[in-house]
């Protein structure tokens, strides 16, 4: 067997993809209308579940025990971590298949959202400074979004 040949082979094996993993990884323009909003939306499904099964609906922070000076978080590192690792895998798969913009709105848009409603529904005096953390925390998903989403796209095929 020739150089050629080899390399001939050895490109046409690496470059096969099989059908149904290349559809999952093709550029959403380019798929069928239908087939693409649903994609979209699913993402912003999965992106909101993750945010409301990671997180708590009240944020607010809460005493230790009745009367303690001491205040905790109901929020837990695992549940930061897991929605963290969502977000960003999301981020990755929409960023490799679609538009940065398209993939910062759906992927943090829907937490966001979320997380602004939330504190929102809790107008109590200790939330003075919801408006702050809410601004803070969209800017850091929102970052981390378009991060992971960037990388991703370097992955792309440069045709695509």
């Amino acid at each position: 067997m020739t150089a050629n040949a080899m390399h001939m082979s050895a490109s046409a094996s690496s470059s096969e993809i099989p059908h149904g993993a290349a559809k999952l990884l093709s550029p959403l323009p380019k798929r069928p209308l239908l087939e693409r909003w649903a994609t979209r939306a699913a993402g912003t499904g999965l992106a909101a579940a993750a945010y409301l099964l990671c997180l708590p609906w009240d944020l607010r922070n809460r005493p230790e025990t009745p009367g303690a000076i001491n205040e905790t978080s109901p929020v837990s590192a695992l549940g930061i971590t897991f929605l963290a690792v969502s977000m960003l895998t999301l981020a990755a798969y929409f960023g490799f298949r679609d538009r940065l913009v398209l993939a910062l709105l759906l992927v943090a848009g829907p937490p966001a959202t979320l997380m602004y409603v939330s504190f929102d529904s809790h107008p109590e005096p200790d939330a003075a400074v919801w408006p702050v953390a809410w601004a803070f925390f969209t800017l850091v998903m929102g970052t981390g979004v378009l991060m992971a989403a960037g990388f991703a796209r370097l992955f792309r095929d440069s045709e695509s």
